[in-house]
């Protein structure tokens, strides 16, 4: 059987989740990269597989699926050997569940309300309201966390996918390590998994320094 063709980026935060989810589980990946800066994503080949032009994407011999949310209780419901990232008990998946949302819905919202006018809209800006609006996600999940994880005292699916966009953010905003000693421990526990930095730490450096290139750039147009 051919491995799993996974369409992502290094810069995508939740393309690095579901490389970190994999790598948990021991799926081998055949990477596809889509160079979103040159708009890989909206050409015909790519919408044919996701009409939404967004990344990641995987295509699981023949089976496609979008967001990296789906994609990663997909991976772990189908080829799971970690029971633990995706436990069969409802009150535990919802929990999880609820906890991807607030990725996707909350971090990952606010953190890319900021970055996609910087890489598609030619901004230069750095709005201060969106500044204090991406770091409130700091706060609210430090809130949530009451346990050594997001849910429970093992690590789930969704600490792999809110750790993706929460280490981004803090490249991008540092957070104050004093007003949130839970997320930081909790960001140096992820820390220990195999290969972070390679799947992740680096990406979210390349992101950041890729966003502020572009910034200076912008800003450069607009005064010529």
């Amino acid at each position: 059987m051919s491995n799993i063709k996974l369409y992502t980026a290094k810069l995508s935060p939740p393309g690095r989740a579901v490389e970190l989810t994999a790598n948990l589980l021991d799926i081998p990946l055949d990477i596809v990269p889509i160079d979103l800066l040159a708009g890989d994503h909206r050409k015909d080949e790519f919408l044919k597989l996701n009409p939404q032009h967004t990344i990641p994407v995987i295509d699981d011999g023949g089976v496609i699926i979008r967001d990296s949310h789906a994609i990663i209780i997909y991976l772990a419901q189908k080829y799971g050997k970690r029971q633990a990232l995706y436990p069969d008990d409802p009150i535990t998946r919802a929990k999880i569940n609820a906890a991807l949302h607030l990725d996707s819905g909350v971090l990952f919202s606010r953190l890319r309300f900021y970055f996609e006018p910087i890489l598609y809209g030619g901004s230069s800006e750095v709005p201060q309201h969106k500044i204090e609006y991406m770091k409130k996600g700091y706060e609210l999940l430090d809130g949530a966390l009451t346990d050594d994880y997001i849910v429970g005292n093992e690590m789930t699916l969704a600490d792999i996918s809110c750790i993706a966009t929460v280490d981004t953010m803090d490249v991008f905003f540092p957070m104050d390590r004093s007003k949130y000693p839970k997320l930081v421990a909790w960001m140096e526990r992820m820390s220990r998994m195999p290969d972070y930095d390679r799947l992740n730490r680096e990406g979210s450096l390349e992101f950041a320094e890729i966003c502020e290139s572009l910034r200076l750039s912008n800003a450069a147009k607009a005064i010529i």
